[in-house]
Formats: C-alpha cells, structure tokens, sequence
C-alpha cells in the first residue's frame, strides 16, 4: 500500500523486482541506478550473505511527476533467486504496489521462470495479494543472447491469463529496456493507486 506523506506532498511507492537466479533483476537496478541524475536517487543498499553473492535487496528511491500537487517516490527492491531464500523473498514483497518479473529469455530457463512465476503467485495469496490485482510488468531479459525462446512461446508460458501483462524486451547487461521496464511499471502503480482513490478504497 502506498504511503502518503501529506506534510511532505510525496507518495511513496514500492516496486519489487522478482525473478529468478541470475536472470537479471540486480542489473537492472544497477542500470537505473547508474542513470538516473544524482539529485534523482538515494544511495543503493546491499544484503549479501557468506553462502550466496546474489542475495541481496537494493533500495533506490525515485521521483516521478506529481500527482494533484504531489511528488512520487519509488523504492526499489530485488529478491534473492533462489528458493531457499524464500522468506527473505516474502518480507520482501511485504506492502508491494508493483512487480517487475525479470524472465530469463533463454531457453534451458524456462522452467526456472514458470517456478519463480508460480512462487510469486504463492507468496503474493499468503499476503492477501494476487498476481491479478497487482501491477505488474513482464521483462524478457537476455534478449542478447544465443538460444532464446520467442515471445510467443514466454507469453504462453508465463503471460497466458485473461488480462494479459505488458512485456518489455531487455538486454539488462546492455541497459536496453531496463527505464522502458521501470516507465512501464511506474505507470501502472499510479495508475492503480489513482483508480482505487476514485473508488474510494
């Protein structure tokens, strides 16, 4: 849930970058992090642990246009890939408004995508959330690489329910897609929050 500071006129987002192993998710922030102006951002926090280099959470907040006099704030989170992290994975997603799913565009990955897809889902009904009410923005990463999978087959797989999800191509290590990836999504929460305000909720 959104947080609003109405001494400050800022809304305060939180996106979660979610996905598996390797596929993408800390380069993408490393990405953001490294373009977006100094003013713009806060200083990128890391969690690493002795048995596993990947596992950490980043923390970026940014600032996008203003809603009725405010100004947005984003904070930024990735979750640990692998499976025996997956508590560290649901405080993580605790009071999300967004997801960003880093898919892995190669094709020996898919079953690691559809787990990690399926895990999200799990953690997100455990909360009181579902894959269907959250934002959320597909990211087909890797696009650079030999061996990957169409985008049909991905939608198949990952992208198949009744309101389908908008896909971003990426190459993460390349920087291509990855602020299409964070436009997309941050339109979506705001758009969200903007509708369920209308509603009263």
């Amino acid at each position: 849930m959104p947080q609003v500071n109405y001494a400050k006129k800022e809304i305060q987002f939180k996106i979660v970058y979610y996905g598996p192993g390797m596929c993408g998710k800390t380069t993408n922030l490393q990405v953001i992090h490294e373009k977006v102006p100094a003013k713009a951002k806060g200083k990128m926090a890391s969690l690493a642990t002795s048995q596993d280099r990947t596992l950490f959470f980043d923390f970026l907040p940014l600032k996008a246009e203003a809603i009725e006099g405010y100004v947005c704030k984003f904070q930024m989170y990735t979750v640990p890939g692998q499976v025996k992290y997956n508590s560290t994975r649901k405080l993580v997603l605790r009071s999300c408004d967004g997801v960003v799913f880093v898919a892995d565009s190669q094709l020996s990955k898919m079953q690691e995508n559809k787990e990690s897809l399926l895990n999200l889902e799990e953690n997100l009904q455990a909360q009181g959330d579902t894959l269907a009410k959250m934002p959320l923005v597909f990211q087909y990463n890797k696009k650079d690489l030999p061996q990957i999978a169409p985008n049909q087959y991905m939608d198949f797989l990952l992208n198949n329910g009744s309101v389908k999800v908008p896909i971003i191509e990426a190459s993460a290590i390349k920087g291509d897609g990855v602020l299409d990836t964070l436009n997309a999504i941050a339109k979506l929460v705001i758009q969200d929050f903007v509708a369920k305000k209308n509603q009263g909720n």
